[in-house]
């Protein structure tokens, strides 16, 4: 900043001595100064710089730094903006590694990371709550615990239990009910039939075949369980 201001110092004074120069070097001369000559708007020019950067120096570099981080404030959203819908794919793929359950995908396809224990766990969404379940390709249809109907939104208490079941615990019934809706990530399947089990008799959640026979298509690549709905 000092270093800028002798700059400015030695132009102003090689200006005014450039005037003295062109006006003859005398006082009388300097009384008759041509208010339009370069030189003269060259010596103000250097003299207002001078005054200016004197009163704010001590802003100046405090005013710089700002400046440059709005505009890398700027440039960044900017990007952001730009590279949204990647930006997107990529954090729903970290999340689906860093937290069993979370649907990945865009749009009607979505992919699932098999979990630790080498099930795939499912957060959907039923009737528009949130259920932890787990991926059952042997259950012919989606089957919840009492708990989890009522999370949804069923009238469990006047609930019918008329379907004979088999589960680990061994034969139960359970009672037929059909859901509004089920929604895995972007797919969102409507009415699908689904069984309540009794108290005490299931564990977990199952998403079954009620759901998976709606779908285009679901397959397991490896530790991904990829999931298309029909557009």
């Amino acid at each position: 900043m000092r270093f800028l201001l002798w700059i400015l110092l030695a132009i102003f004074i090689a200006a005014l001595f450039a005037l003295v120069v062109e006006t003859g070097g005398t006082t009388s001369g300097l009384s008759q100064i041509d208010m339009s000559s370069p030189t003269l708007k060259i010596a103000l020019a250097a003299f207002v710089g001078i005054l200016v950067l004197a009163l704010l120096r001590e802003r100046f570099s405090g005013a710089i730094k700002s400046a440059l981080a709005w505009i890398a404030i700027v440039l960044l959203l900017a990007i952001g903006y730009t590279y949204r819908f990647e930006a997107r794919g990529v954090a729903d793929r970290v999340l689906a590694e860093l937290m069993p359950g979370h649907a990945a995908g865009r749009g009607r396809v979505v992919e699932i990371a098999r979990g630790r224990s080498g099930s795939f766990a499912v957060t959907a969404q039923l009737n528009g709550a949130p259920i932890s379940m787990v991926l059952d390709t042997g259950a012919s249809s989606v089957v919840l615990t009492p708990e989890a109907a009522k999370a949804a939104g069923l009238p469990i208490e006047v609930l019918s239990y008329t379907v004979t079941v088999d589960t680990a615990n061994g034969r139960t019934r359970a009672a037929p009910v059909t859901l509004d809706a089920i929604s895995v990530g972007g797919i969102v399947e409507r009415a699908i039939p689904a069984l309540i089990a009794q108290r005490g008799q299931l564990r977990t959640n199952l998403l079954g075949m009620s759901f998976l026979n709606r779908l285009e298509s679901w397959e397991v690549r490896g530790d991904k369980l990829v999931m298309r709905g029909y557009p």
